[in-house]
């Protein structure tokens, strides 16, 4: 949505957007990096779980990722998105891409240089996080959010949307000389997530009505 915010949008005679075709420059692409756990076992356990013997428990991260192609359209139903990213995940999962790229990214990184360890044929990161439900605590402190980020990374663009109990926080880390308004992306992101929440409760209600 922010690609059409900054070339152009379309509405219709009542003023709400609808598909249409944009003045983007013919053959652009956008490919974003998406990072699966690679766990037997996912979830968090307790320490005193972890440090028993034969425990299914795994100790440290186990990441793979994909790459994911990212279409740019507007579209009258904010849903279609979901339908669109959901059935493309779902045929992604169904390989065995995550594990294949887990070992190369692990033989470059033994191998080869970092730059050609990295990804450059991608556009940015997407790093999607159920975070616990209940409140936790560290050290006898409550946590009250997390908001996780990392930084240094070889692509204009990476998105954190971290869940903690009933709370989504959504981190941005940017390379402001491609991205000069980061803020902005923020705010079109947050009214992308309410205008799919909006939705999907209108369309629960029309069928309870039914």
């Amino acid at each position: 949505m922010h690609v059409h915010d900054t070339t152009g949008k379309a509405k219709s005679d009542n003023g709400e957007a609808r598909e249409c075709e944009t003045n983007l420059p013919n053959g652009i692409r956008l490919t974003a990096t998406l990072f699966i756990n690679m766990r037997s076992s996912p979830g968090i356990y307790a320490l005193e779980e972890m440090v028993k013997k034969n425990s299914k428990a795994e100790w440290g991260n186990k990441i793979g990722y994909v790459v994911f192609p990212l279409k740019i359209a507007l579209k009258d139903n904010p849903l279609d998105y979901l339908k669109d990213a959901k059935a493309t995940m779902d045929r992604k999962k169904a390989t065995v891409e995550a594990k294949f790229r887990l070992f190369m990214a692990m033989v470059f990184a033994k191998f080869y240089p970092t730059k050609l360890a990295s990804f450059p044929l991608t556009t940015l990161w997407f790093s999607n996080v159920a975070g616990p439900q209940d409140q936790i605590s560290i050290s006898g402190n409550q946590v009250a959010s997390i908001a996780p980020y990392v930084y240094g990374q070889p692509v204009a663009l990476t998105i954190h949307i971290n869940s903690y109990m009933k709370n989504i926080t959504v981190v941005l880390s940017v390379d402001e000389n491609i991205i000069p308004d980061p803020y902005e992306l923020c705010d079109d992101i947050e009214e992308a997530l309410k205008l799919i929440k909006i939705t999907t409760i209108d369309v629960n209600c029309e069928g309870s009505d039914e």
